[in-house]
């Protein structure tokens, strides 16, 4: 999925040379480490990778001690929505992603505006955060914007002719999603996104679905690891349930983009007995078989997966105490927190029984998670940032590494989840996902070995983003200022 423009706004200032001295540096093609290595980086890009760099001869060099460190290439959340926010929320969002040492993200939702301010070089991203990699223009949402087949083309269309990246797929009805698909491969632009209530899944990857977001989510997926399959489907064609005018009212989009979200803080909350019944049926008869098949399909098809097994978990399990007592909730404004809480005390009006069907779904998305990861399926490490209860922006991505683990995923797969198959997913990889020369300089440097352990990957010592190095206590400064303004 190469990206027709990467132009995040503002260019990026130069700075000062800087000198990695005596890293431990991860390939994250196979884990193999090169220790006493240096890495010297020059403006934005890396320019020497190997021992003995002599620093003395680069004017102005910064020197970094850092032996004992481990220098692994940035990390990227590949499903996120931190742009489009107030300027303040936004700001301090992605200055969190940097904190915790994410130097790329893929925009998830997006605007005809934004696309315009992209290409203009207008977006007022801050320079302390991470890369724009990619984005879509506006959700194709049924009856919004791709009410009939027809005004979902008009739509694909007006998007591609704005610059966008890729389509995402929100809530369509199956005929206006496959209409939608085929006209965004005609154009060549990826299509990504949710499988529609009732939509034919192997249908869909099989003609072009470049990935699948949250394991579906709902029972898509599931009813292909049923060997009754169209009995866990069954009454799932109802579609989408958002309500809008029989007539277009002026800045719909607006007005649409508030109720969505509202809507996506936790849209488990709208459901209703038959969907809970079908998500029992898909528990019940999970088939590890079939979803091993169901892998070799995506394998075969090249359908990517983006699990976001923590914004699955925050929506399904709700109202778990660990998330209320996440000590990065102090990051988070109070009307945000409030609106998380809200959510969660709607949740708590299911029934104990409706609450237990929801954690069995829950723990049969780790173990699809892992039957994927087990015969290879590309995935790519996202978090559903920004907007979703209970996602805290950097930190999330964590959550998500430590769920990923859970699902029995491998440090290292872990690792090139956010690094090597985010480039590779991008058509990326001449510029970004390995330590090399020529690469971009995003890295982050960790206090421990991220080939052992998932909880490695949290023991950020350093960033660099774009040349720039932010030694911890820049990170710091980021996380207090986002406290200080909550």
């Amino acid at each position: 999925m190469t990206t027709r423009s990467q132009t995040a706004g503002r260019p990026m200032q130069e700075h000062q040379p800087v000198l990695l001295r005596s890293a431990t540096v991860v390939d994250t093609r196979d884990g193999t480490r090169h220790r006493e290595t240096d890495v010297l980086v020059r403006g934005a890009t890396i320019a020497e990778v190997r021992p003995g760099i002599d620093g003395d001869g680069v004017q102005g060099v910064r020197v970094v001690d850092a032996r004992g460190l481990y220098v692994v290439p940035g990390y990227n959340d590949m499903h996120g929505h931190p742009v489009g926010q107030s300027p303040r929320h936004q700001t301090r969002d992605l200055e969190l992603m940097l904190a915790y040492g994410i130097t790329g993200f893929r925009q998830m939702s997006g605007s005809i505006k934004l696309l315009r301010d992209r290409a203009a070089g207008a977006l007022d991203l801050p320079e302390s955060g991470p890369a724009l990699l990619a984005t879509p223009g506006p959700l194709l949402i049924t009856p919004l914007n791709a009410a009939t087949e027809e005004q979902a083309v008009t739509t694909v269309r007006e998007q591609y002719d704005a610059g966008a990246d890729f389509i995402k797929v929100a809530m369509v009805t199956p005929d206006v999603f496959f209409a939608a698909q085929a006209e965004a491969l005609r154009l060549g632009l990826p299509i990504v996104g949710h499988l529609p209530p009732g939509i034919d899944v192997l249908r869909a990857s099989r003609l072009g679905m470049k990935s699948i977001e949250h394991l579906g989510p709902g029972v898509g997926l599931f009813a292909c690891c049923s060997p009754h399959g169209a009995h866990v489907e069954q009454g799932a064609g109802g579609g989408p349930k958002v309500k809008v005018p029989p007539f277009k009212l002026p800045f719909m989009e607006q007005i649409m983009g508030r109720v969505v979200k509202k809507l996506v803080l936790n849209p488990i909350n709208r459901t209703n007995p038959e969907d809970v019944e079908r998500l029992r049926r898909a528990t019940d008869s999970f088939d590890d078989d079939l979803a091993r098949k169901l892998a070799e399909r995506f394998i075969e098809d090249g359908t990517w997966q983006v699990p976001t097994l923590i914004r699955v978990k925050t929506q399904q399990l709700c109202d778990d105490p660990d998330f209320a007592e996440d000590p990065a909730l102090r990051y988070m404004d109070a009307g945000t927190l409030k609106s998380w809480k809200k959510a969660t005390a709607k949740f708590t009006e299911f029934s104990a029984e409706t609450r237990a069907t929801f954690r069995t779904m829950y723990d049969q998305q780790l173990r699809l998670t892992g039957i994927f990861d087990d015969a290879g399926v590309p995935m790519l490490a996202g978090s559903d940032c920004s907007g979703a209860a209970w996602v805290v922006p950097g930190r999330s991505l964590h959550r998500e590494f430590d769920e990923l683990a859970s699902a029995g995923v491998s440090a290292l797969r872990v690792l090139q989840m956010a690094t090597l198959r985010a480039a590779e997913f991008l058509g990326s990889t001449a510029t970004m996902g390995t330590v090399e020369p020529g690469k971009n300089a995003d890295l982050v440097l960790l206090e421990a070995d991220p080939v052992e352990s998932v909880q490695n990957l949290h023991r950020v010592a350093g960033v660099v983003r774009a040349g720039r190095h932010y030694p911890a206590a820049d990170l710091t400064v980021l996380k207090e200022r986002a406290a200080a303004q909550a």
